[in-house]
């Protein structure tokens, strides 16, 4: 009880938080209602075909951003959604330099999740790599912007990740096929 009493007793003041406005609306801007009026809400939507890629992670940023280029250079400020229109395979944002990351990180999924003939799956109609793949596909998800990762902020027309992260298509499947990433951007 003693020890309790004497930590209560402390008051510690952490330091402001310190926050940086990129944009704000300014008085001649605002309206009577306390909004934007300057600075409509933009939509963009594409959907991309990805290349076949064998088994493993793979960095797709550039490809991504380079089929979005021309819309995403539209945005100030606002959010990436990417939604891969499969269940056998994943996406999520990682290292972008080192590949054995990409490497070891396949090597780990293939570790946890049993795959072949012994595997204890009932659902092989696809093949023996279908089941491990769709288990995979639901650890890392379909989208980036699920409960574990945020959509990716758009800032002066350019996604705005950390220097060494990357955006990964993890295929999950021994036969190669294309995929499909739906990307939509909004902002102002």
């Amino acid at each position: 009880m003693q020890s309790s009493a004497l930590f209560s007793a402390v008051k510690i003041n952490p330091p402001p938080a310190r926050v940086k406005a990129l944009y704000t609306a300014n008085p001649s801007t605002v309206d009577d209602h306390n909004h934007m009026a300057a600075s409509n809400p933009k939509w963009a939507q594409k959907t991309i075909t990805l290349p076949p890629h064998r088994r493993g992670c793979h960095l797709i940023t550039p490809k991504i951003v380079k089929e979005i280029k021309q819309d995403l250079s539209e945005f100030k400020c606002g959010l990436a959604h990417l939604f891969l229109q499969h269940t056998s395979a994943s996406l999520t944002i990682n290292e972008n330099y080192d590949s054995d990351v990409r490497d070891d990180t396949e090597t780990f999924l293939n570790k946890i999740v049993p795959e072949g003939r012994s595997a204890p799956w009932k659902h092989t109609l696809e093949g023996p790599d279908d089941m491990p793949a769709h288990i995979k596909s639901s650890m890392f998800g379909n989208t980036l912007t699920w409960e574990f990762s945020s959509s990716i902020p758009i800032t002066d027309g350019q996604l705005n990740m950390g220097t060494w992260q990357g955006i990964w298509l993890c295929e999950h499947r021994d036969a190669p096929t294309a995929r499909k990433v739906v990307v939509t951007l909004n902002g102002i």
